[in-house]
């Protein structure tokens, strides 16, 4: 059966909660974070007019996913709690992954992503990727960058920081410009989960080769 997106209330309400956050989130004085929010907005706005195939992949789970109900049950006691809540409602049919040929077997108990939007799908579109990454406590997800991708993170759920740099709490938006590198630490008792959207060139969007620094800053 072919379905588009409209087949599914579900994952159209998790998107409209996307486009809240970036449409009323602040940008806090930046031009950077201004731009990347209204290329989201506009992206996110060519697929509810648009609305394209959604092909449900079969979910899957990682050991990370153990910890996403307290994630979950963290999220709808503050301010995304609307993000939560529309994430409850499509949890079995997430397809949690990693992303790399080769996960240290420590990080592969500590982590996982599962995207929601993007050339591979569920919701199929070449112009941007959105979806969720979750941490374990206690986890440092080690340096990385992204070639022609800029990169936002906004928390859901749970305390982390980025390059030891601060404490980010639900609600912020970090932005990674395309090539910079960054390394995410978690808090010691909490998971931690993040909303993530990517935006970039479709032919990189579409292969992305993620690969770890050789080197931490």
């Amino acid at each position: 059966m072919n379905l588009q997106l409209n087949d599914r209330p579900d994952w159209i309400y998790l998107l409209r909660e996307f486009e809240a956050l970036y449409r009323h989130g602040s940008d806090g004085g930046s031009t950077s974070i201004r731009s990347h929010r209204k290329r989201v907005r506009e992206e996110l706005s060519k697929i509810f007019a648009t609305n394209p195939p959604i092909d449900m992949r079969a979910p899957a789970i990682k050991p990370v996913t153990a910890h996403f109900s307290r994630a979950l049950d963290l999220g709808e006691r503050g301010y995304m709690q609307g993000m939560a809540r529309a994430l409850r409602e499509v949890r079995d049919t997430l397809t949690w992954e990693y992303g790399y040929e080769k996960v240290p077997p420590a990080l592969a108990r500590k982590y996982a992503y599962c995207e929601i939007l993007g050339p591979r799908g569920p919701v199929s579109w070449p112009g941007l990727i959105l979806g969720f990454v979750l941490f374990a406590p206690r986890t440092t997800y080690p340096q990385h960058s992204h070639s022609q991708i800029e990169e936002s993170y906004i928390s859901v759920a749970g305390a982390w920081s980025e390059n030891n740099a601060a404490v980010y709490a639900p609600g912020s938006l970090i932005l990674n410009r395309a090539g910079d590198e960054h390394r995410i630490t978690t808090g010691e008792r909490e998971p931690c989960l993040l909303a993530y959207a990517w935006a970039g060139p479709a032919e990189q969007l579409g292969a992305p080769g993620m690969k770890f620094s050789a080197t931490r800053k």
